[in-house]
């Protein structure tokens, strides 16, 4: 009998299965920044046609995961040195103005966010690519708290980078999960008590560039870069 979980796959449009295909395998790192991404070969390894497949490129591209070139085809971005300090920059503007927010306003959290937390300490060690997923799930449910639309999509629209960089980082130095699970803990245990300092104090510390994976993107120059989480 075929699992649920493969049914449910199996049941979806050809496009959303070839965009899931693809998505996991460059934020995996089997399809590098800066490759090319044949779409006559996800074709045959999706078994559909070429229209799902351009539709799906259509939306990594959107999403920024790759650039569609006019007669080359789908190239994988690049995540930059400078595009990385840049999105931790972003994130701690967005994230600390949800702390402060929160903390101010006594908003009540979520469930799901401590939900999430168990379910990242049930995963198993190499599983990068669930945990960064869960990740990325914590972090917006404290955003989307606010009750902000636009702030929500806005933080959305980091999800392409934030995954990439966070799948580095985890590839680079896998021990830097334990401090990871640590600092949620943490973190969401100050924005319970509403203790805005606290929680920012977590936050920073959780959102700093991280040298190992920072060096080894193009662009890079030393000044400045410190380990992080994700």
């Amino acid at each position: 009998m075929t699992p649920p979980q493969v049914q449910d796959a199996e049941s979806r449009p050809a496009r959303e299965r070839v965009y899931a295909h693809v998505r996991e395998q460059i934020l995996r790192g089997v399809y590098a920044g800066g490759s090319f991404v044949e779409e006559e070969a996800i074709s045959s390894v999706m078994g559909v046609s070429r229209t799902p497949v351009r539709e799906a490129f259509h939306r990594l591209e959107a999403e920024r995961f790759i650039d569609l070139l006019p007669r080359r085809g789908a190239l994988v971005r690049q995540v930059t040195a400078q595009e990385l300090a840049d999105l931790y920059e972003t994130r701690r503007m967005i994230e600390g103005y949800a702390v402060a927010r929160i903390c101010r306003e006594r908003i009540v959290l979520p469930e799901t966010m401590e939900a999430i937390l168990d379910r990242l300490d049930a995963i198993a060690g190499s599983d990068h690519f669930a945990r960064v997923e869960l990740n990325r799930e914590f972090h917006f449910g404290m955003v989307q708290a606010l009750g902000n639309e636009v702030l929500s999509e806005l933080y959305q629209s980091l999800g392409a980078r934030q995954q990439r960089v966070a799948m580095r980082a985890l590839a680079v130095d896998p021990g830097r999960i334990e401090r990871i699970r640590v600092e949620h803990r943490e973190f969401i245990a100050a924005l319970r008590a509403f203790d805005e300092g606290r929680a920012r104090a977590v936050l920073d510390e959780h959102l700093r560039p991280v040298t190992g994976v920072v060096s080894r993107l193009p662009g890079y120059g030393p000044p400045g870069a410190s380990d992080a989480g994700a």
